[in-house]
């Protein structure tokens, strides 16, 4: 393979692209071209990492052991924690370490989180002692909670100072801070007293002192709060940054504005994984084990309420033998539910992760999901009822019924699970609250069982009053 490019973010497009057809051919290409693979991680670690995603764990693996700690450092910190620990499980504990004591430490700890218990023990065991102590701290918290999410690299000041002294101690601070948007202030024992943000300091008249320029009782968040709380809290203050302090109050860290963001992603992918019953927190790293553990009792209860389902069809066989064009028209009858309720399931979901909504508006939001339930189950069930009596009346689907009676049952059937379902799927997410649940858990299978009962046992029922 021969390439020649002027910049290593050409490089990496294009690498990438290789890598899709022959990733082999890749890997032998920044083996052998080691000064282009530095220059590549170096420049652009973001690009360098997209690059050996697409390799096998062992190529990527060999290609991070070519690199300085600190460009494989910065190129860990750009994949997943998961995927980050499947890719250097062939590296050497040395090199490993090395890397790991240049990340950042939420970005170290996350990553050790994923590793076996073993190798993270040794990694730890071969750090100084400052970066060790720093990132048990850390692996304390769970990787979704706020003490999990946060940085401690922030910036720090004494209650006490005037506006000039710390400006003069922030600018100390510029070479060993990425994030300088806001300025904390503690109290001698490191308790949370207060926050300015740098633009607000740098225009206060250099003798005002900093308890008087800071804004007193900042928001906050404790250490093992959820990062739902976080991201909520984020979007209700519009703040880019939230400290974290434990439960004396004193400050921790902050959660940067790049967390809360990831915060918000993965709790929407969480809120979905969870409303389909698959792991919580499961992602395609996960051991086959704890996979199997997670989704088996939901799978059980799916197959329990299938039953249910099937056992409510068993019971109106009888007319199904008379008329078997019922048994073809079923299935679309509660599809048709099944993606009415899906539609309200998503977007009550979706507010109650916004917490958008109050106690006092679920009577209100149940009424207008309603009358959106049935004004669309009338508008479907008229062009339900049109198409089946023109496939009726023209032999498409044969029955010895009238067309028209077939029609008609299609009609209410329709309408009444699409009423149901609608409620139903504003309902669940409502009713798991009120339990201490969490809204997503599960309900995408529980509004399957009762859009399935409506619609096969409905439309039976419907079809037996009519046709018998």
């Amino acid at each position: 393979m021969r390439l020649r490019l002027r910049s290593p973010r050409q490089l990496a497009k294009v690498l990438i692209n290789a890598a899709r057809r022959d990733r082999e051919e890749v890997a032998d290409y920044l083996d052998s071209r080691r000064a282009e693979w530095e220059a590549l991680a170096g420049a652009a670690p973001g690009d360098a990492a997209d690059v050996l995603e697409q390799l096998t764990e062992q190529d990527a693996a060999e290609l991070l052991t070519e690199l300085s700690a600190t460009d494989a450092a910065d190129i860990l910190e750009q994949i997943s924690p998961e995927l980050a620990a499947e890719l250097v499980e062939d590296i050497p504990i040395e090199d490993l370490t090395a890397a790991v004591s240049e990340m950042t430490g939420e970005a170290a700890a996350d990553l050790l989180f994923e590793l076996d218990d073993e190798v993270t023990e040794s990694v730890l065991s071969l750090m100084d002692d400052e970066s060790e102590q720093e990132i048990r701290r850390l692996l304390v918290y769970p990787p979704d909670s706020a003490g999990g999410l946060m940085t401690t690299d922030i910036a720090v000041l004494p209650i006490g100072l005037t506006a000039g002294e710390a400006i003069e101690r922030i600018r100390l601070l510029n070479d060993e801070l990425e994030d300088l948007s806001y300025v904390y202030v503690v109290d001698d024992e490191g308790r949370l007293k207060g926050v300015i943000s740098f633009r607000d300091l740098v225009f206060k008249r250099p003798g005002a002192s900093l308890d008087e320029a800071m804004v007193p009782d900042p928001v906050s968040v404790a250490a093992f709060s959820d990062r739902e709380e976080v991201a909520e809290l984020a979007q209700r203050y519009r703040l880019f940054g939230i400290p974290v302090t434990d439960g004396s109050g004193r400050l921790l860290g902050m959660v940067t504005s790049d967390a809360v963001i990831e915060a918000v992603q993965d709790e929407a992918t969480e809120d979905f994984a969870a409303a389909v019953g698959a792991g919580v927190g499961e992602t395609v790293y996960t051991d086959v084990g704890h996979s199997v553990r997670m989704r088996s009792p939901w799978l059980v209860l799916n197959l329990t309420l299938a039953l249910l389902v099937a056992l409510v069809i068993e019971h109106q066989t009888g007319i199904i033998s008379k008329e078997p064009v019922l048994a073809v028209l079923m299935p679309v009858v509660a599809s048709l539910g099944g993606n009415s309720g899906n539609q309200s399931l998503a977007v009550m979901i979706r507010s109650l992760a916004s917490d958008d909504v109050p106690s006092a508006q679920v009577s209100g939001i149940l009424r207008r999901q309603a009358g959106t339930g049935l004004f669309n189950g009338i508008i479907i069930a008229l062009v339900a009822a049109g198409l089946t009596y023109v496939l009726v009346g023209v032999g498409i689907f044969s029955s010895g019924a009238d067309a028209s009676a077939v029609a008609l049952i299609v009609a209410l059937a329709v309408m009444t699970n699409l009423l149901i379902a609608t409620l139903a799927g504003t309902a669940i997410p409502l009713v798991l609250r009120r339990l201490g649940q969490d809204p997503a858990l599960a309900s995408s299978i529980f509004l399957t069982m009762i859009t399935d009962i409506v619609g096969f046992g409905g439309f039976l029922l419907v079809a037996t009053a009519l046709l018998s």
